[in-house]
């Protein structure tokens, strides 16, 4: 990954600069989000005072130079080559993409993820994940699953692909309802790009499902009800949940917060539990499958994913990728036109692919000129603020 201009895979005579961390938005997350994004790691988890100061010194090491891995865990090697390019350089002047992936490297490296020693494998936002499952908010979704025998079976996959989208943006009861008029969702207006007709006739057709996961609790929730209907309507397909391998962007999915949120399922009320014994049998039998692939924390695009998750894509009749994170790695974390046509820049993919992906970065494709400029109009930092969001099918 370099600072060359990259080319649209589907269009040679289509190229745009890649997105650096030097100002906007992304010079915020680095210069104010991840700072406090330490202090919350510090206040949640009592480790003692190296650990401390070394997560105080990534604090620190943000506004210098970027500075090499100090540990010499089994990725250290491919990271030393990742990293070649950019060491000495100021965390402003590289790839965004790169930037944010070498930022939570260093944090499990600071806390002693890596281990050897007492640390090993404690994730520092555990106690931060623990809440949000703890919490009122995720209580009320699964009292609200008790609506699902309200909603006719015809309408059940729409909403929950809805719910599955939103995520924490938007509570899941408010999302099971059925279709308005026409189609429209009761958050139909911000869903400024929606291939929903595509999708859904896929899902229902397709008896292998990738599903690149995102954030854990009230956006993991949805996508395991959506993953039970779906076996309970085909039970010989094969839903494979594909989660990061470590803690990785505060609250992305690890195969323990997977079997947490089973687990809160199955302790939960009426039809909650009911889901949640149900996925436990599913993964017993292979028809839930969790996948932690070592590419999902690398600081790389799909298009440079390894063979075998290529082949994995390939052979998969769908694959979903969730997320804003996910969607830069899908289209490149590039500054296309948002015209650019979705197509166009994910033509590289090996199979069919979705993404359902909430704004919360600049990058974006495929939308209309006509709403493109309406957007434009309002003043809103709209492509950041988590109140938009897209479904896109190619």
């Amino acid at each position: 990954m370099d600072l060359e201009p990259m080319t649209a895979p589907g269009d040679p005579n289509l190229t745009a600069p890649v997105i650096t961390s030097e100002d906007g938005f992304p010079r915020t997350v680095l210069s104010e989000r991840h700072p406090e994004l330490l202090r919350k790691v510090l206040d949640g988890v009592p480790y003692p005072p190296e650990i401390r100061a070394a997560v105080n010194g990534l604090a620190e090491e943000i506004e210098g130079p970027i500075l090499p891995l100090s540990d010499t865990h089994a990725d250290a090697r491919q990271w030393a080559e990742w990293s070649a390019p950019y060491l000495g350089k100021s965390w402003y002047e590289v790839p965004f993409l790169w930037a944010e992936n070498y930022f939570y490297r260093k944090l499990l490296a600071a806390t002693g993820w890596f281990g050897p020693g007492p640390w090993q494998g404690v994730d520092p936002f555990g106690p931060q994940k623990d809440a949000e499952l703890a919490g009122p908010a995720v209580q009320a979704e699964l009292e609200a699953l008790s609506g699902l025998e309200n909603i006719p079976e015809g309408e059940l996959i729409d909403s929950l692909v809805l719910a599955a989208l939103w995520g924490n943006r938007a509570d899941l009861g408010f999302q099971l309802q059925r279709p308005a008029a026409g189609g429209r969702q009761p958050a139909g207006e911000n869903l400024i790009e929606d291939d929903r007709a595509t999708l859904i006739p896929l899902l229902a057709d397709a008896r292998d499902i990738v599903w690149v996961t995102d954030n854990i609790g009230r956006e993991l929730l949805p996508d395991l009800v959506l993953a039970d209907r779906l076996l309970l309507l085909h039970p010989g397909i094969t839903f494979r949940l594909h989660v990061k391998p470590s803690p990785y962007f505060t609250s992305d999915a690890t195969p323990t917060d997977v079997l947490n949120t089973v687990q809160r399922l199955v302790d939960g009320p009426g039809a909650a539990s009911q889901i949640g014994h149900r996925l436990r049998n599913s993964l017993s039998e292979g028809q839930l499958r969790i996948d932690a692939h070592p590419f999902y924390v690398a600081p790389l695009t799909f298009d440079q994913a390894s063979e075998d998750l290529q082949k994995t894509y390939a052979e998969a009749d769908l694959t979903v990728v969730k997320g804003d994170l996910n969607y830069r790695r899908l289209v490149g974390d590039v500054a296309w036109p948002a015209t650019t046509e979705f197509a166009t820049v994910t033509s590289y993919w090996p199979g069919r692919v979705a993404a359902l992906r909430t704004l919360k970065s600049d990058v974006l494709v495929g939308l209309d000129a006509d709403r493109l400029a309406e957007l434009d109009s309002t003043g809103e930092k709209w492509r950041t603020s988590g109140n938009y969001a897209v479904i896109q099918v190619r």
